[in-house]
């Protein structure tokens, strides 16, 4: 059964609360973004089309863009998002398509994405078997996705010392640590996305737990196309 906390409609951030996330993620979390996007690289070669499902500020496919030759692209539904990761891009001087959409019905051909990475956002959607059913429709045979997010199993010491690793203190570490426990409510466990997943058209996938992380690798067989 969805989580209480869990929402009932995607509803994108914007407003004040997007530019303070942008802001924090600017501080605290851009080594964050660049060992997912080391991550990412790993499982794609050069050209490859990467989309990255929910954005927020970019960060992640700025990393990215920075690696490699690749087509990366950002879908997001909230418009302020959209725009702060295009300024963000444009600073960093590295391209990156950001553009409006919801994961749920996705303005994406089939079979065109090599590769989709999702970080910090799946626990949000109110429809993920819809999520999981569009990604797998936009990947292309053998494509991979990549979904990051809480672990609804982690220990308040793993939350702890994540925000020890993100430098944050006194007020702001103690918001983090309360938002933390609360969006851990709503998060997945380990179990609970092995259950989701299996009921899906994916049927190569492998959920691991890395502290307060839960990483949930897909794979789009070739023979399943």
């Amino acid at each position: 059964m969805m989580k209480l906390v869990r929402r009932f409609k995607d509803i994108g951030i914007n407003g004040m609360t997007a530019r303070w996330y942008d802001k924090n993620s600017r501080e605290h979390r851009i080594d964050e973004m660049r060992q997912y996007a080391e991550e990412v690289v790993k499982h794609i070669t050069d050209r490859s089309v990467v989309l990255e499902v929910a954005p927020g500020p970019g960060y992640l496919s700025i990393e990215l863009a920075k690696l490699g030759n690749y087509e990366i692209i950002g879908m997001d539904i909230s418009k302020d998002f959209v725009e702060i990761a295009q300024k963000n891009a444009a600073t960093a001087g590295v391209e990156v398509d950001f553009f409006q959409g919801n994961v749920s019905e996705m303005p994406i051909d089939d079979n065109t994405v090599d590769f989709i990475v999702c970080s910090a956002a799946f626990k949000n959607f109110s429809n993920p078997d819809t999520a999981l059913s569009e990604m797998y429709r936009v990947l292309k045979p053998g494509g991979t996705a990549l979904i990051i997010d809480m672990n609804g199993s982690a220990s308040k010491n793993n939350v702890k010392n994540l925000t020890k690793e993100m430098g944050v203190k006194g007020v702001e570490a103690l918001f983090m640590n309360v938002t933390f426990r609360f969006l851990k409510k709503g998060a997945y466990t380990p179990m609970e996305m092995n259950d989701l997943i299996s009921k899906t058209e994916f049927k190569d996938f492998n959920v691991k737990e890395n502290g307060v992380s839960l990483y949930t690798y897909l794979i789009k067989k070739v023979n399943d196309a």
